[in-house]
């Protein structure tokens, strides 16, 4: 006697390459960052400065950062350049020359394994010397 199977064979394969690509795609990598833009405020002109941008991988699947670039020659990034795993922490390091007098507003811009471009952000005003130390 035959066994009344309601679905068959075709439904269990697919049932496993569902099974298998959904628990792959649940482990993937995430990156928060714990701000995105910083304000130095007045800096003294022809002293530059530096922000260090902290973030984590809120993921559960290593995070690497695979570019980062500055919107100008006036800013140089850095990276953490391992790769980052779950629950641990990594950060971005801008520094900006403040060579022109006037507001700035520059960016640095991010890629991951964990999707999109993330800008992170760094704006002020230069000022010349006697405005910051009053002489």
């Amino acid at each position: 006697m035959k066994k009344n199977k309601p679905f068959g064979m075709p439904f269990g394969i697919l049932m496993m390459l569902l099974l298998a690509f959904g628990a792959n795609a649940q482990k993937t990598p995430d990156i928060t960052f714990e701000e995105t833009v910083h304000d130095f405020g007045k800096i003294e002109q022809g002293k530059p400065v530096t922000v260090v941008f902290n973030f984590k991988n809120t993921g559960k699947a290593p995070l690497a950062i695979s570019d980062v670039k500055a919107s100008c020659g006036c800013t140089t990034p850095s990276y953490t350049k391992e790769p980052i795993g779950p629950k641990k922490k990594g950060s971005v390091t801008a520094t900006f020359n403040a060579a022109g007098l006037g507001d700035f507003n520059k960016t640095v811009t991010v890629n991951t394994n964990a999707g999109g471009p993330i800008m992170l952000t760094l704006k002020g005003t230069v000022v010349a010397k006697t405005e910051t130390t009053g002489k």
